[in-house]
């Protein structure tokens, strides 16, 4: 959905963060300054009892000296309620009194018809649950019943009975003066190829209703009473409102209990949800009658970063875990991951919670493994590596499974533990030492001691250090050489952020997430992140030709000299490159700002009052500062600062102060 210009702006202006933030937070009033809008509260991201979470209502962000999250109402609102960008959008315009844009008359045409659809789909829970209740349904509810489901259960889950009727729901609906065609079109009958009146889909089933992430109906789920029947289970059909492949069944209270702190658990079906959440893992989730595919396991990411994928322990459900394996690996990043659970003794979680209670499962969920202890698995078992070739057949397998990793941080990784597991299983543990000089004590690569000021390899310049090259007057000139501070720094990786999302709009779905996080300092640079966050639901060509619009800003962005001799903006085919350049630039501006914001904001400050706050925070940034030292993500030039000299001059700020007691 597109979102005018200066949407978001006023839609900021009209929201007090203090107030979303509030209804989820308790305000330490001892350390708040209400008048000036400064308020402290624990954070709700991570367990805490100190007041370490700040809100500046005149800014409108808030940050955690504790976890460094840090955003804006709309960043609050999607990290506590697991909701989209544009969920957030319409939850806080529904606050602030501000109509929502209007949309384009066939998305909405479209959009009308699948509201329609969900209506239809309404009647037929409600149909269903009735007739569950009614005589005709004691079968039902003896199965319920023997599977340990009772009245609250089936009222949470809107479980319901579809009688033996070819067409019981379709004479229902058409009473309620439901138009045949709709009905036909939500998936609820089908017309015969004869050509003759439409008939139930599911008959003699248990109903399990399928809602989406807003809690819509788009789809029912049905069991078989008769053992004999064709399909134990049985889906509704892709429809306007559904796609299988597409959504989970569980998915909007799975995302709330996962916001809440909960493991998002997923499993094979409806009833191991179920019982589950029954079980009090509220965060479980199952594909809907299919393997799981790249946009659920997507889905999966957004509600968690480490989902646990629970999967029966018989054979079937070791195919089943490596074959998301596979579907995994080539979408690995950094922060999202996958561990596994397999059952014992080939049950399933319904069953293992009925034999062993709450506290069997989460044994299982405790010892979840990592991705790769599975794919390690997968090619040495049953194996015997008694010889050369064997060995070198394994090593082949493992670095055709690895070359598959996109993410050059996590097939490192992936690489080192592999070595790891290979050396203990052929018994080559050598001491460290050897293993990085190769096995001998001097055939690496060494460097020669400080020499006028150079390091230089040995080997080069027959001996004599090099002269210290000096700087061209072209690069002196340099906007970034000129630069009074980092700020022309941040500035600079703004634009090489916006130009590569520019040049490859298919990136924009996937670092949705992380640009919302990030508040561009150049207004021109917000304008243009906020148009894309606009459209981050639209195709690549739509995102393309929003931006095309753009105007003065995107020219402006696009003239910079080190913008149009950028490779991951000039290189339009090769996506992968343009990829990891993106997630580079974002992750050492966000590095850097963690470290610094802060910091700099409580130093503004002490033109005023020094007070029991603002010096606890100046005492936070310091350490903040030493920690980020220790971080690969960031060296002294992203920094701009001497990190010892830093903290002395925060610590003799602390001193001057008073060292916290608030006297000036």
């Amino acid at each position: 959905m597109s979102l005018p210009p200066g949407f978001l702006d006023e839609l900021r202006n009209r929201v007090s963060i203090s107030q979303v933030v509030g209804r989820k937070v308790v305000w330490d009033m001892r350390k708040s300054n209400q008048a000036k809008g400064d308020f402290w509260a624990p954070c709700p991201f991570h367990q805490e009892k100190s007041a370490s979470f700040h809100v500046d209502d005149r800014k409108g962000y808030y940050y955690c000296f504790g976890c460094q999250a840090k955003g804006d109402a709309l960043t609050f609102l999607r990290e506590t309620e697991n909701v989209s960008f544009i969920e957030a959008v319409e939850i806080l315009a529904r606050e602030a009194g501000m109509q929502m844009p209007a949309r384009d008359p066939v998305a909405a045409q479209k959009a009308d018809r699948r509201t329609e659809l969900a209506q239809v789909m309404e009647e037929a829970v409600k149909h269903y649950r009735l007739q569950l209740s009614m005589q005709g349904g004691a079968v039902a509810r003896d199965y319920l019943a023997r599977r340990r489901l009772g009245p609250e259960a089936q009222a949470r889950f809107e479980i319901g009975f579809a009688p033996d009727q070819r067409q019981g729901l379709f004479n229902a609906l058409k009473a309620k003066g439901i138009a045949p065609d709709l009905i036909v079109e939500a998936g609820l009958c089908a017309r015969p190829e004869d050509g003759g009146a439409p008939y139930d889909r599911f008959r003699g089933r248990i109903i399990y209703p399928i809602r989406d992430a807003r809690g819509r109906a788009i789809s029912l789920g049905g069991r078989a009473m008769d053992p004999n029947a064709r399909a134990k289970y049985l889906n509704g059909p892709e429809t306007a409102l559904f796609d299988k492949g597409r959504n989970l069944y569980n998915h909007g209270p799975a995302r709330e209990a996962c916001g809440k702190g909960a493991p998002l658990i997923v499993c094979e079906g409806y009833m191991d949800v179920i019982a589950l959440v029954e079980a009090g893992f509220g965060g479980a989730v199952a594909p809907l009658g299919t393997a799981v595919t790249e946009e659920q396991l997507h889905l999966m990411w957004r509600i968690h970063d480490e989902p646990v994928i629970a999967l029966d322990g018989d054979t079937a459900g070791m195919r089943a875990a490596l074959r998301v394996i596979d579907l995994a690996l080539p979408l690995l990043e950094a922060g999202k991951a996958l561990r596994f659970a397999m059952l014992p003794g080939g049950q399933d979680p319904d069953e293992l919670i009925q034999a062993g209670g709450r506290a069997a499962m989460e044994q299982v969920i405790a010892g979840a493994r990592p991705m790769v202890d599975l794919l390690w698995a997968r090619e040495i078992e049953g194996k015997v590596f008694d010889s050369p070739e064997r060995r070198a057949a394994l090593d082949k397998s493992l670095r055709a499974a690895i070359r598959r990793i996109q993410d050059p941080s996590i097939r490192a990784h992936y690489g080192d533990e592999i070595k790891r597991l290979r050396e203990d299983l052929f018994g080559m543990n050598r001491p460290r030492a050897m293993r990085e000089s190769g096995g001998s004590g001097g055939g690496g690569r060494r460097e020669a001691p400080r020499e006028g000021g150079a390091w230089r390899p040995r080997g080069t310049g027959f001996g004599r250090p090099a002269a210290p090259a000096l700087p061209l007057p072209a690069t002196r000139s340099t906007l970034l050489a000129a630069a009074p501070d980092e700020r022309v720094t941040e500035a600079l990786r703004e634009t090489m952020i916006l130009a590569i999302l520019v040049a490859h709009p298919v990136l924009v779905a996937e670092f949705e997430a992380r640009l919302d996080r990030i508040l561009f300092v150049d207004p021109a640079h917000e304008r243009l992140r906020g148009l894309i966050l606009a459209h981050c639901a639209e195709p690549p060509e739509a995102i393309a030709a929003a931006l095309g619009r753009a105007g003065d800003d995107l020219e402006k962005l696009l003239a910079q000299p080190h913008v149009r001799t950028a490779p991951p903006v000039l290189r339009r085919d090769d996506t992968d490159f343009a990829r990891m350049c993106l997630a580079e630039e974002l992750a050492k501006l966000q590095a850097a700002r963690a470290v610094r914001s802060e910091t700099e904001e409580a130093m503004e400050e002490l033109a005023g009052l020094a007070d029991e706050g603002l010096t606890w925070r100046i005492t936070q940034a310091t350490q903040a500062l030493h920690q980020a030292g220790k971080s690969r993500l960031e060296d002294t030039s992203d920094l701009g600062e001497d990190r010892e000299a830093m903290s002395a001059f925060l610590q003799s700020l602390l001193e001057k102060h008073g060292g916290g007691n608030g006297t000036p």
